[in-house]
């Protein structure tokens, strides 16, 4: 009896000592060493992204519009109910933008994102400042804990921002050296100090004009916050060199406010509002006395 299961487990524990031996000696494990090595290139970080395509007008001279769909990729931004994630909410509000911006037919527009990718929060004020835009919008989606904490907020760019709201959004966005073309090489320090000074200035005013035209032409088509026009230390606002609003349309953690984004013909009407709010900051930029 006890021979009979002596030859039963050598039967079973021999073969697997081969097939053992035979793998170490195949990838090499018994020299230390494997024998062989698959090597391929990985980015290095510093090659810029490649650049979206302009759409609209083949006229160069025509103000360029960049809209930023917020998030994307393996950062979904807010949950809200079910599987609805902000970046697809943002995607469809930022395509229904441009669409209402091109049957405009007066600018063109670039997208950051036009599909489910990451961009990182640089990255996307760089294609508006790489592509010489006239204008960027960035939009998102708010969510509270308060269910019903609800309505669209316009952002613009501050070092402090307008409240402790204003601050926590900023500082929720962020997780995921030019000025207005001023060459300040060769500049002194206090010049260069001045000059950045005037700039920010310049811009955080034009910004909250578009945030003030966004809100007015919105009406009666955007259900706004109690508190809709805020400023906020957003890092995807920080270039600059351009009149820059961040926009989150709504709480998608509001179930009211998620019902409306994931509407088509709310998006449509959103999208409208939008468009002439841009319209009418576009053409009164046109009509600026230049600087003397």
């Amino acid at each position: 009896m006890v021979k009979q299961r002596v030859v039963i487990l050598a039967l079973f524990v021999v073969p697997l000592l081969i097939a053992v031996l035979w793998l170490r000696l195949a990838i090499g494990l018994g020299a230390g060493d494997p024998r062989y090595v698959v090597r391929f290139a990985l980015p290095d970080g510093t090659r810029p992204i490649d650049l979206p395509r302009i759409e609209g007008p083949a006229d160069a001279s025509r103000p360029l519009v960049v809209i930023d769909a917020g998030h994307g990729g393996h950062d979904p931004g807010a949950s809200g109910e079910g599987t609805l994630r902000e970046k697809q909410v943002t995607l469809a509000l930022s395509l229904a933008l441009r669409d209402a911006l091109l049957r405009e037919g007066r600018v063109r527009v670039a997208l950051t994102r036009s599909d489910d990718r990451f961009l990182a929060l640089e990255e996307r004020s760089g294609i508006a400042r790489r592509l010489g835009a006239d204008l960027f919008i960035s939009i998102h989606a708010d969510s509270a804990a308060a269910a019903d904490a609800g309505g669209a907020t316009v952002y613009a760019l501050s070092d402090r921002g307008s409240s402790a709201v204003a601050d926590a959004v900023a500082r929720r966005e962020n997780r995921a050296d030019r000025v207005n073309g001023v060459a300040l090489a060769g500049q002194s320090d206090a010049v260069s100090s001045i000059l950045v000074d005037l700039s920010r200035r310049d811009m955080r005013a034009r910004s909250l004009r578009l945030a003030d035209l966004i809100l007015r032409e919105g009406e009666g088509a955007i259900r706004f916050h109690a508190d809709p026009r805020r400023e906020a230390a957003f890092v995807v606002l920080k270039s600059l060199d351009l009149p820059s609003v961040l926009m989150e349309a709504g709480y998608i953690s509001n179930g009211e406010d998620a019902r409306a984004m994931t509407d088509r013909a709310w998006r449509d009407r959103f999208a409208r509002a939008v468009a002439r709010a841009i319209a009418i900051f576009l053409a009164e930029q046109d009509a600026r006395p230049l600087a003397g």
